[in-house]
C-alpha cells in the first residue's frame, strides 16, 4: 500500500505550488474520463523505485489572525491523523512566525516522521536565511524553491529517507475486502453495524495519534469478508467546506486496500461534490463498486422515485456508471442485507476469466459494428487481444497504432464487452499496445 505524505503549513507558504511541482514532474499514470471534474488535491509521486501519495492540505479561507491560527491547527491535525509522513513548510521570505512555532509544537507530540522545508529559497544567496528557522528547534531544515525547482531533488531524497518502509499485505484470497466509504453522517458506521449484527469493535482515538481505518473480519453463509470502515471520512468537516480534501487521505488508504468499495450516499441530501470526488477515487484505483443510497425511508416516494434517483446517480457519477445501486435504510434494516448479495455478485463478475478465442470473437464483432475512425489518415487495425488480469478484469489489445484509440472508442469497447461478457457491473481496463 502506498504511503501518504501530507503537506501542511500556514497560508501562502507555497504548499500548492510545491504539490503541483512534484506531481507535474513525476505524475503517475491515472485513469481520466473526459468531461468529469475531480479536483481532490492528491496524486502519486514515483521516485527511485518507490511510489507515495502526496496530499495538498492547502485551501482554507483566511479570516482574523486568531481564526487563521485555529484553522491551521485543526486542519493540520486532520492531515497528521492519517498521513505516514508530514512535510511541514515554512516561508523563507517572511521568516519563522508564531503559527509556525505552534505547528512545530504540535508535531512534537505525535509519533510521525517530519521533514521541515523552507520554501522560496530561490538562490544560494538566500541560504543564510535558513538559520532563522533553527530557532524553532527543528533540525535539519531544507531550503528549496517550489516555483523555480531549486533543490527539489534534495527534498525528495529527504522524504524517501524518512518515509516508513512499505509492507506488502498478503491478502487472503478467500476473503473479500470491502471498504465502506462516503461523506460524514451518511450512515457508514450504522451500515457496518447493521451488516455485522452490531458487533463492531469500539475504537477510542486520542488526539494527535494515528487512527487507522477499522478492519473487521466477518463471516456469513460460509463466505469471508473484511470490512474496512473508513476512519478518515468522518465527522470532522464542520469548519469549512475546504477541509473536505483531508478526507481523501484516509479514503486513499482504504480504497487502495479493498477489493470493492461500498459508496454510501445520503438520500436526503442527494449527490454532492464530495460524493463525486470519492467515486473518482474508486475509479482511479480501478476498484469494484456498489452504490448504497441510505436513509431511503426518509424520502417521500412515488412509483418513479427510485428510477429518477438511479438516473441522477448514473448522470452525476458517470465514471462509476457500472456500479449497481441499492436503496436501503441502515436505521431500520430495510434491504440492508442485500448489500451482501450484491457484493457477492459483483465479485463473481470481476473474477470471470474469458478465453482468448472468445475475446477475439467479441472484438471482431465490436469492430465490425463500429470501426474506430482513421488516425492521421491511416486506418486503425486490431490484431488480437488477451485477458491480463481479474478482480477486476483487465485486457491488452494489440493494434497498429495505439495513439489512434480515442477515449470515446475506448468507452465504446468497454460497454460492448461488459454486455457480451456478462460483466455489466464491474470496471474494465483496456490497454492498447502497438504490435512491432
Amino acid at each position: 500500500m502506498k504511503k501518504i505524505v501530507a503537506i501542511i503549513g500556514r497560508p501562502n507558504v507555497g504548499k500548492s505550488t510545491l504539490f503541483n511541482r512534484l506531481i507535474g514532474l513525476r505524475k503517475a499514470v491515472v485513469v481520466d474520463e473526459p468531461g468529469v471534474t475531480r479536483d481532490l488535491n492528491y496524486g502519486d509521486v514515483f521516485e527511485c523505485g518507490r511510489t507515495f501519495t502526496l496530499v495538498d492540505t492547502g485551501g482554507f479561507e483566511p479570516g482574523s489572525p486568531n481564526a487563521i491560527q485555529t484553522q491551521v491547527r485543526e486542519q493540520a491535525t486532520y492531515a497528521i491523523e492519517d498521513a505516514d509522513l508530514i512535510l511541514l513548510l515554512f516561508d523563507g521570505r517572511t521568516g519563522p512566525t508564531g503559527e509556525d512555532a505552534a505547528l512545530v509544537k504540535m508535531l512534537r507530540k505525535v509519533a510521525k516522521p517530519v521533514v521541515y522545508g523552507v520554501n522560496k529559497i530561490d538562490s544560494a544567496t538566500l541560504e543564510p536565511d535558513l538559520s532563522e528557522f533553527y530557532s524553532l528547534g527543528v533540525d535539519p531544515v531544507l531550503g528549496f524553491s517550489a516555483e523555480g525547482g531549486r533543490n527539489l531533488n534534495e527534498l525528495l531524497d529527504a522524504i524517501l529517507a524518512n518515509l516508513p518502509d512499505e509492507h506488502e499485505e498478503e491478502p487472503d484470497p478467500d476473503t473479500v475486502r470491502v471498504a465502506i466509504v462516503g461523506r460524514p453522517n451518511v450512515g457508514k458506521s450504522s451500515l457496518l453495524n447493521r451488516l455485522t449484527g452490531g458487533k463492531r469493535s469500539l475504537v477510542s482515538p486520542i488526539a494527535g495519534t494515528t487512527r487507522d481505518p477499522v478492519d473487521m473480519p466477518f463471516e456469513r453463509g460460509g463466505k469471508k469478508y473484511l470490512f474496512i470502515d473508513t476512519a478518515g471520512i468522518r465527522k470532522k468537516m464542520k469548519i469549512s467546506h475546504k477541509v473536505e480534501a483531508y478526507s481523501a487521505i484516509a479514503a486513499v488508504h482504504s480504497i487502495e486496500r479493498c477489493d470493492l468499495a461500498v459508496l454510501v450516499i445520503d438520500a436526503t441530501s442527494g449527490i454532492t461534490t464530495q460524493d463525486e470526488k470519492i467515486a473518482g477515487l474508486i475509479e482511479d484505483n480501478f476498484k469494484c463498486c456498489v452504490i448504497v443510497v441510505n436513509k431511503w425511508d426518509a424520502i417521500e416516494k412515488d412509483t418513479k422515485t427510485m428510477n429518477r434517483a438511479v438516473d441522477m446517480i448514473r448522470e452525476k457519477l458517470a465514471f462509476v456508471a457500472y456500479a449497481p445501486v441499492l436503496f436501503i435504510s441502515a436505521l431500520t434494516g430495510h434491504r440492508a442485507l442485500q448489500v451482501f448479495d450484491t457484493v457477492d455478485s459483483v465479485m463473481e463478475q470481476s473474477a470471470i476469466k474469458t478465453s482468448t478465442s472468445r475475446l477475439n470473437s467479441v472484438l471482431e464483432y465490436a469492430v465490425c459494428a463500429h470501426h474506430p475512425p482513421a488516425h492521421k489518415g491511416k486506418m486503425v487495425k486490431f490484431y488480437y487481444m488477451t485477458q491480463t488480469g481479474v478482480k477486476p478484469p483487465a485486457f491488452t489489445l494489440f493494434v497498429n497504432n495505439a495513439d489512434g484509440i480515442k477515449d470515446s472508442y475506448r468507452r465504446y469497447l468497454t460497454n460492448y464487452f461488459r454486455r457480451e461478457l456478462e460483466t455489466k457491473e464491474v470496471p474494465m481496463r483496456f490497454k492498447f499496445k502497438r504490435r512491432h
